[in-house]
């Protein structure tokens, strides 16, 4: 019985894929996060996964950033990613970054069950135009690569790095002392090889969907 994993913070589209899902594969167990937390804690809970259908927006996920971490914490897990982003570019940049398949979320019932048996069955699917464009570019790659290094701990303070929290709301947030924050901080700006939090967020924004539009956040003595 394959189990597949849902993460989409839109109840109405996870109902959506629960019914395609049931109709290609009626025996499968779903398993579903609304958010990026508990998406990792889903992947942990569920390592043998067969499939995981992920949105690229979800709460606390920035661009491909959570498909980059999660393909380096669980190589085995096969990713699609689901979404309303359908530009060429972004289709590709996503198989760039090692999803197995795109599928945009204005398909219909019958090219989504399409899709969905034919990266089960071990093969990619995603729309022609995904294939023709651009490969993402060799700074976003080196960006990716980077990342790949960060704890998950790590990887959830650069995200709110990146949402522009101080040192003390992160801490807030995760429950854990501002000097811990401070030490992770420190890690990541280690890892990604960048001198400040404002160079760490630049480098993370690579991933971004539209990285033109990322705000370096508010510089804290470390």
């Amino acid at each position: 019985m394959p189990t597949l994993l849902i993460a989409d913070d839109h109840p109405l589209f996870r109902e959506a894929l629960r019914g395609a899902v049931a109709r290609v594969l009626p025996d499968a167990a779903l398993r579903e996060a609304d958010n990026v937390d508990a998406l990792y804690a889903l992947v942990e809970a569920e390592s043998d996964a067969d499939l995981l259908l992920l949105d690229l927006n979800m709460p606390g996920a920035q661009g491909f950033s959570a498909l980059v971490h999660l393909r380096a914490l669980h190589p085995q897990l096969p990713i699609v990613v689901v979404s309303a982003r359908e530009e060429p570019a972004t289709m590709r940049r996503a198989l760039d970054h090692g999803a197995v398949g795109f599928i945009p979320k204005s398909v219909d019932a019958a090219t989504l069950g399409e899709a969905l048996t034919t990266v089960l069955d071990g093969d990619r699917w995603a729309p022609a135009a995904a294939i023709a464009a651009p490969a993402a570019n060799a700074e976003e790659h080196d960006a990716a690569h980077r990342l790949r290094d960060l704890t998950p701990q790590q990887f959830r303070v650069l995200q709110m790095l990146g949402a522009g929290l101080l040192n003390k709301q992160i801490g807030y947030e995760l429950g854990v002392s501002e000097a811990t924050v401070k030490a992770h901080v420190t890690a990541i700006l280690r890892k990604l090889g960048a001198n400040n939090r404002t160079q760490a967020v630049l480098i993370a924004g690579r991933l971004a969907l539209d990285p033109g539009a990322i705000v370096p956040p508010p510089e804290e003595a470390e």
